[in-house]
């Protein structure tokens, strides 16, 4: 006899997916994972925080800094609740109201911060292309619009999602691939058709990484046309250097979005299951991380702000 399906929200839930080969080993999977929240939260709220005590700091670069840090901290706290479940409390176990409610942010956060991974490197071109009309370009007001209007896309396309996943029929039990939900692992459960939210994902994903990866591919080849018509072989790598924090950031939150639609369109059944999750944890955990690392590491600015908060004295 088959299993029945019901296709009220409430009445089936989702079962989260530990690291597999790991189950019983959640005290030690902990530390990791733990370790990776701790140093993003840390790392992106120094950021802000540098960024709003110094006056100096109150420039165009480093308020679309402060936005990516923003987008960071709320990516983190999206995979944050049903992370900390799994692996510091074994709970599995999760409903659907709250999955399709954790997803709709996730991919939110996701948007928000390639939106503004594109204004940063809008901003860089700018920079380098008009440097003396580059405060009459970016004003405050534009740079205000630009955050209120990233918010307003990511989130005004996502909305329909819990609505459109609450159509669905599931069995009363579903196994994810991952620690936490996504919108492809859910579609991938369901037991009617989903031919409309497939299409409405595709959408989403062309219309906005996609169109924001090709945007920002074609913004760094503006760049280097403008970098290469000057004369000054210094001048010339000072204004590429302004830009190596931003290639770093962008590398590492598309390369294994990149790597994971791949697999997921052409490899998934020829690669271990455990590439395709690390993969996932690497395009959700990681940038949120690393981000504050790079930036502080080759922005001198932020750099002395932060040791002068470590050794106030001293500095």
């Amino acid at each position: 006899m088959a299993t029945a399906t019901n296709n009220n929200a409430s009445s089936f839930f989702f079962i989260l997916m530990d690291l597999s080969g790991l189950e019983a080993a959640h005290g030690w999977t902990a530390i990791p994972i733990c370790s990776i929240y701790g140093l993003s939260l840390l790392g992106n709220i120094t950021i802000m925080h540098a960024v709003k005590s110094v006056p100096s700091l109150h420039t165009r670069m480093y308020l679309f800094l402060s936005m990516l840090s923003m987008a960071d901290l709320g990516l983190s706290a999206s995979t944050l609740p049903s992370m900390a479940a799994v692996f510091l409390l074994g709970q599995r176990k999760v409903g659907a109201a709250t999955c399709f409610m954790q997803l709709f942010f996730i991919h939110t956060f996701s948007v928000i911060e390639s939106s503004v991974l594109l204004a940063m490197a809008f901003d860089r071109w700018v920079a380098i292309r008009e440097p003396l009309c580059y405060a009459t370009i970016l004003t405050t007001k534009c740079i205000r619009a630009i955050g209120l209007a990233t918010v307003t896309r990511s989130a005004a396309l996502h909305l329909p999602l819990p609505v459109l996943l609450r159509r669905l029929q599931c069995q009363p039990v579903n196994l994810l691939s991952h620690s936490y939900c996504v919108h492809p692992d859910v579609l991938r459960l369901a037991s009617s058709s989903t031919r409309v939210n497939s299409a409405f994902g595709l959408f989403i994903m062309l219309s906005t990484l996609g169109m924001d990866a090709i945007l920002i591919l074609l913004s760094y080849v503006l760049i280097l046309k403008t970098v290469l018509n000057i004369a000054s072989k210094a001048e010339r790598l000072k204004s590429f250097n302004t830009c190596i924090s931003h290639i770093c950031a962008v590398l590492l939150f598309y390369t294994p979005l990149v790597s994971l639609s791949m697999i997921h369109r052409f490899g998934k059944k020829k690669l271990p299951a455990q590439l395709y999750m690390l993969l996932s944890y690497l395009h959700f955990l990681v940038p949120p991380m690393l981000n504050p690392i790079v930036y502080s590491v080759k922005t001198k600015e932020i750099r002395i702000r932060i040791l002068k908060i470590l050794h106030p004295q001293k500095l």
